[in-house]
């Protein structure tokens, strides 16, 4: 299901909170080709303004500068919405351990501003980003929504308390509320550069650099890497849902398959030597693990399947192609 092909009421007012980030803006980029009305809530911490320069000269998107940590804001940035898509959010495990203060600040502070400013406002739905990181410690394989461990970071219990408040919102004051577990999602737009960049775009550019990746431990770790078009599919199919068993819960956004970092490695190398075959020759390196990592991530998609109809339609490899020709393509 290509998500063109997924009907959105075109009247709507949408707001997507750290809308100038990765995920954010692919989301304003798709709800704008629906002909909808998009405010895109962000104070440009992380997010980035190149991310959003080309839709300002669309009539129904509009740029409110401000930060979830300000009530003030939140309130204003609802005002007229009819759902709300919340992505902003302060990522990165070891940002989290490094600075666990600001984090919380935001990721929790920040939320509950947004879910009291969205209740205010009486929006339709309230959607936001979760994480896997929630599962925490739980061996469990795959991992299934109700079923999860304790927390192995700052960010990981940040995330679990959203959902945590999410739930009261939605029983104390009826805010239909969803949360999407994201597995590290990648595809275009995504940071390369900075301390917290993730590992496929950090990978990427190292390799067109001819530069050696450095895998955190053997490389044995594995990931459910999910492409950022089937991140786009769940908030949209959260929208519009209007199944009454599907709204006020969590669900894994993912695609259902592991791919470990060795793996990753050798298919981005064979995907970026089609444009230059030194890359070919470029060996990783190996260094320690990294503190609060989980070994392994792998989601049951099927509760997302049942309630929501979800197809994601990009694996690993058909993800990692568009995304290695959109990095070539633009940031070479």
């Amino acid at each position: 299901m290509n998500i063109q092909n997924l009907y959105l009421d075109p009247n709507l007012h949408i707001l997507v909170t750290g809308g100038a980030g990765f995920i954010g803006s692919n989301l304003c980029e798709a709800l704008l080709t629906k002909g909808n009305r998009v405010t895109c809530l962000d104070n440009f911490a992380t997010g980035k303004r190149e991310n959003i320069d080309h839709l300002h000269a669309n009539s129904n998107f509009t740029l409110f500068e401000g930060d979830i940590r300000n009530l003030e804001d939140c309130h204003k940035a609802c005002t007229g919405v009819d759902y709300v898509l919340h992505q902003a959010a302060l990522g990165s495990v070891p940002r989290s351990i490094n600075d666990p203060i600001t984090s919380n600040d935001v990721n929790v502070s920040g939320f509950l501003n947004m879910l009291v400013a969205a209740r205010d406002a009486k929006v339709k739905r309230f959607i936001y980003a979760a994480s896997s990181s929630t599962y925490g410690d739980s061996e469990n394989m795959p991992k299934v929504e109700d079923i999860i461990g304790k927390p192995l970071s700052p960010y990981a219990i940040t995330k679990y308390v959203n959902e945590l408040y999410a739930d009261i919102f939605s029983k104390t004051y009826g805010l239909e509320t969803i949360g999407l577990r994201y597995f590290n999602v990648f595809g275009r737009k995504q940071d390369p550069n900075g301390a917290y960049a993730a590992v496929i775009p950090k990978f990427v550019m190292q390799l067109m650099k001819h530069e050696s990746p450095v895998i955190n431990g053997d490389g044995s770790y594995s990931r459910d890497f999910t492409y950022i078009d089937n991140v786009l599919e769940m908030n949209i199919r959260a929208m519009v849902s209007e199944n009454p068993d599907a709204v006020n819960t969590v669900y894994n956004v993912a695609y259902g398959e592991r791919t470990d970092l060795n793996e990753l490695v050798g298919l981005l190398k064979d995907y970026l030597s089609n444009f230059d075959a030194a890359i070919a020759n470029v060996n990783a390196e190996y260094g320690p693990n990294r503190q609060g990592d989980v070994p392994h991530s792998l989601a049951s998609i099927e509760k997302a399947k049942k309630l929501l109809g979800y197809t994601p339609q990009f694996d690993i490899k058909r993800g990692l192609k568009e995304a290695v020709t959109w990095y070539w393509q633009n940031l070479k």
